[in-house]
């Protein structure tokens, strides 16, 4: 009897979370569908956003013109790495763009709506926007590995580490949003932190010595999602992959767990507010 119970609280668990799943991809449907009623303005944004990342392409090669090696790193390497930060950040705005402005719904008291909502309240606020420009990064950064870098294998470690990149860059953000529900002003900080990380990660880590290195792998996490990843591309080693997947799991999990523990001291704002 109890072995019965147990495998129908099992399945009726994992219908839970099919359903949960099933939910957040078509919220991310509609959203992106929602954005597609301009095409002219969809599509514009796409193109810019593709143009503004191939501009920083004609700074490389003047730089490597003068100096074919900077902080360790060739050219393919800086492509590797503009391919693999674009794509990341890309992915992570298209599916969780509202994770990265999680600290005015609660400094505001806007979670309301999505906590009387029947599905889970995290991927609720997770899903329930997007940032169609980032379409273009994430084109971008595919385009980039198949001019500059194709191959098989890099094409699997690049889809494999837009995915991890894209989950440590959310998995960050949440986390730094979520000290909003302790601290007025952790806004600020959090916000400061999240686009460091970005903005490093456009940078050869060879550069960075001592301190600021370690800054990069462990506070602000660039190294982990970017740095690391780049390096294994270049010249695959297991152990390194691993490292890569075991940091992304317990960001992801102090991320998750900050955010519920945040949200028991979580204050209404008493609007009345609906989402459609």
């Amino acid at each position: 009897m109890n072995a019965r119970v147990t495998m129908r609280t099992n399945i009726n668990k994992t219908a839970a979370i099919k359903n949960q799943l099933k939910v957040c991809i078509l919220s991310v449907k509609y959203n992106i569908m929602r954005e597609m009623l301009n095409r002219v303005t969809f599509l514009t944004n796409i193109i810019f956003m593709m143009l503004n990342n191939a501009a920083f392409l004609i700074q490389w090669n003047i730089l490597f013109h003068l100096k074919k090696n900077i902080g360790g790193y060739t050219i393919r390497e800086v492509m590797l790495l503009w391919a693999l930060s674009a794509s990341s950040y890309g992915l992570a705005h298209l599916l969780f763009a509202r994770v990265f402005s999680l600290h005015e719904l609660i400094i505001n008291g806007k979670l309301d709506s999505y906590l009387v909502q029947p599905k889970n309240v995290l991927l609720s606020i997770m899903t329930s926007a997007t940032k169609t420009s980032s379409i273009g990064d994430l084109l971008y950064g595919l385009g980039i590995v198949c001019i500059f870098c194709f191959s098989f294998r890099n094409l699997l470690l690049f889809l494999l580490f837009t995915v991890t990149g894209a989950t440590i860059l959310t998995a960050y953000a949440l986390l730094m949003g979520s000290l909003s529900f302790w601290f007025v002003r952790a806004d600020m900080v959090g916000s400061h932190l999240v686009d460091s990380m970005v903005n490093f990660s456009t940078y050869p880590d060879g550069i960075f010595k001592g301190a600021v290195k370690f800054v990069l792998y462990l506070i602000i996490p660039t190294g982990m999602s970017i740095y690391l990843p780049v390096h294994i591309m270049v010249n695959f080693h297991m152990g390194r992959l691993l490292i890569v997947l075991g940091f992304m799991l317990l960001l992801l999990t102090a991320a998750v767990f900050t955010f519920y523990r945040g949200l028991r001291r979580y204050s209404s704002s008493n609007l009345t507010a609906a989402r459609l």
